[in-house]
């Protein structure tokens, strides 16, 4: 088995005031390369913290976080910028398309600041938008198109750079159910097609049938499929 992301013991404490808050609590997971994985659990028990870290937009309190073997940990602030811009692509509940920015605009972004040129990037956002079903709304603001339209977006956003881990937090979250069930089907695509490995953070237990594995999430701990009811 090919092995992708492991984490070890994976601890997170916040300090808030006199408080300790516990968001993850000694976690360890494996993610084999092309799998795509579900974390369900309900909202606070740890699910978005999980994301920021396997993202590098933060660290842990204790334990390792191994992408391909090697510790975010580890890393300086120049290497975590190179491996949120190379290796992952995040894809958040609430969107974050810059609104001045037409739909080509926000996905073509990060390629850009890459140091791609400007012909090179609009030629990728546009095949990108091509597969998701977007090309047509290209020159739309986000204020122009919908919900699922604007999450369509940010999955594209997302690939652009050729990452090899997607990671979507509550991806569903702000749509309906017929809406989120195409965002999901996308997600499986990008799995089966494209062979990444994609790890969504959910509530939706309508998210497991696409997965190849889903693991529930209580208290900042995993349990075993099926041991936690929700």
């Amino acid at each position: 088995m090919d092995t992708i992301i492991k984490l070890i013991d994976v601890a997170k404490v916040y300090h808030l005031g006199n408080q300790d808050v516990v968001a993850l609590d000694g976690v360890n997971l494996e993610v084999p390369r092309g799998q795509l994985l579900v974390i369900r659990g309900p909202s606070g028990c740890g699910k978005s913290t999980l994301i920021n870290l396997l993202g590098g937009l933060d660290l842990p309190t204790s334990g390792q976080i191994l992408i391909d073997q090697a510790n975010l940990g580890d890393m300086d602030d120049t290497q975590l910028t190179r491996f949120r811009r190379d290796r992952v692509g995040i894809v958040f509940q609430f969107f974050n398309l810059v609104p001045i920015l037409n739909v080509r605009e926000n996905v073509a972004l990060p390629f850009l600041i890459k140091g791609k040129s400007l012909r090179e990037a609009n030629e990728r956002a546009t095949e990108l938008l091509r597969m998701v079903g977007l090309l047509e709304r290209q020159h739309h603001h986000a204020q122009e198109i919908s919900g699922g339209e604007m999450q369509r977006v940010a999955i594209a956003r997302a690939l652009i750079n050729d990452p090899d881990i997607i990671l979507a937090d509550e991806p569903t979250g702000n749509l309906d159910s017929r809406t989120g069930r195409k965002i999901l089907e996308i997600l499986f695509r990008l799995k089966s097609d494209l062979q990444k490995t994609i790890i969504m953070a959910t509530h939706s237990p309508d998210a497991a049938q696409f997965a190849n594995r889903e693991v529930l999430m209580r208290d900042g701990q995993f349990h075993e499929e099926g041991e936690v009811e929700y």
